[in-house]
């Protein structure tokens, strides 16, 4: 059960059948009465169980496993794994994190014969962390990762803003960790939000197309795309601006708002852009501070506009917030956003967004007006090349994180 012998074994299978060959492999190793992987759906508060290949029917919705309360929730908000009896013949369960560098992609479940030892229990956080590579090597391969994130179906503008976002929602680096959440609404608004990582610098988005549906969503795709074409062929903060907003003058009557995000990795230096946009907010020393840079044009106004290149100070121990307006309008007014900020800085960012937008969705009885997006961005600093990005452990100082991204025993 070594880490090349499970990845090996599923590159062998179908994409459809890898995780199978993996839950084979463990039953037959460890006596597992059943073994299974559970998915998290798009929202983040649900998981739906991948059986057997030849179990998953994708022509009826996935089975919803709600996480609030339950085991799963605790092992995905600690990212630890967590042993449980069942019965009295001394059977216990098994649940782990399946977590590639804080993308939270589910849990491995698995049901023993008898409580495990520290050996078997390694072995568990190891085949669980192959797992994580097995998802994002299949995933581009079939639909049944993605028909396992779909507890409810999706309109059609929901399908293609779920395509603008980055494959994976969460990330955690030495210098930062950075997650997003998006809720969207009964009638899609056209958020996105997006990130990258390059050799020497990370770099965040957050949009809102106006409008609802499709023709929001379309909105979101030009921009996206334009914003992306720019910043991958190297365009600098200023470039990537003019070029979506040429875009947007160009192909379309409308406008979109946004702000982007440069962190320089070598010196910590950041370069902002606000296109009429709502502030962001910042979490320094316990208190919650709003963020008021110069706000420019939206992106797509005919009318002659330039966009200034801003400063951020931004310190180690910060967290960033930045958010969309449906954050912010009608009953998401009622919730107390700083004191939630600050209620949930000892979580994860990427539990601490997903905490965010449930709130809003909970002041408005389940049923959004406008997408509620948030980007959660923790910055530790660049003297923390000792972080590991794989557990989240900060090895230049312990005792500095207030929370742990682990993704399973490490021996």
């Amino acid at each position: 059960m070594s880490l090349a012998g499970v990845l090996a074994a599923a590159e062998t299978a179908a994409p459809v059948e890898s995780l199978d060959v993996v839950a084979r492999m463990l039953s037959e190793h460890l006596g597992a009465v059943s073994v299974a992987f559970l998915i998290t759906d798009f929202t983040g508060g649900s998981v739906v169980r991948l059986g057997a290949a030849g179990s998953v029917d994708t022509d009826e919705p996935a089975r919803r496993i709600t996480l609030r309360g339950t085991l799963y929730d605790d092992v995905i908000r600690t990212q630890q794994p967590r042993v449980e009896e069942v019965g009295e013949n001394g059977r216990v369960r098994v649940v782990a994190p399946v977590t590639n560098r804080g993308d939270a992609m589910g849990l491995l479940e698995l049901f023993l014969p008898a409580g495990p030892t520290a050996e078997v229990m390694r072995e568990i956080g190891e085949s669980a962390h192959a797992l994580a590579y097995i998802v994002i090597a299949n995933r581009s391969f079939t639909d049944v990762y993605q028909w396992g994130r779909r507890t409810s179906p999706l309109s059609l503008a929901a399908e293609i803003q779920h395509r603008l976002l980055p494959a994976s929602l969460a990330c955690e680096a030495a210098q930062f960790a950075v997650a997003g959440a998006l809720e969207p609404a009964d009638h899609v608004g056209g958020d996105t939000f997006d990130y990258t990582i390059d050799r020497d610098a990370v770099q965040l988005s957050v949009t809102d197309a106006m409008g609802h549906d499709v023709d929001a969503a379309l909105l979101a795709t030009l921009v996206v795309g334009a914003l992306r074409r720019a910043r991958r062929a190297g365009a600098d903060l200023a470039e990537q601006a003019r070029q979506a907003d040429r875009a947007m003058r160009e192909h379309s009557r409308s406008y979109v708002t946004g702000q982007l995000l440069r962190i320089s990795l070598v010196d910590g230096g950041t370069e902002f852009i606000n296109a009429g946009h709502p502030w962001p907010l910042v979490i320094r020393d316990g208190e919650v501070r709003e963020i008021t840079p110069r706000i420019d044009l939206p992106f797509g106004f005919q009318v002659p506009h330039t966009y200034r290149v801003q400063a951020l100070d931004l310190r180690p121990g910060d967290r960033l917030v930045m958010l969309t307006d449906g954050m912010l309008e009608r009953k998401a007014g009622s919730v107390d956003l700083r004191e939630l900020i600050v209620r949930t800085r000892a979580l994860h960012p990427r539990e601490a967004a997903r905490s965010l937008v449930a709130a809003v969705v909970d002041a408005n009885q389940g049923h959004l007006e406008d997408d509620a997006t948030v980007m959660c961005l923790d910055w530790h600093g660049l003297d923390r090349v000792g972080r590991d990005a794989d557990t989240g452990a900060d090895l230049t100082d312990a005792s500095s994180p207030s929370w742990t991204g682990r993704t399973g025993p490490r021996g």
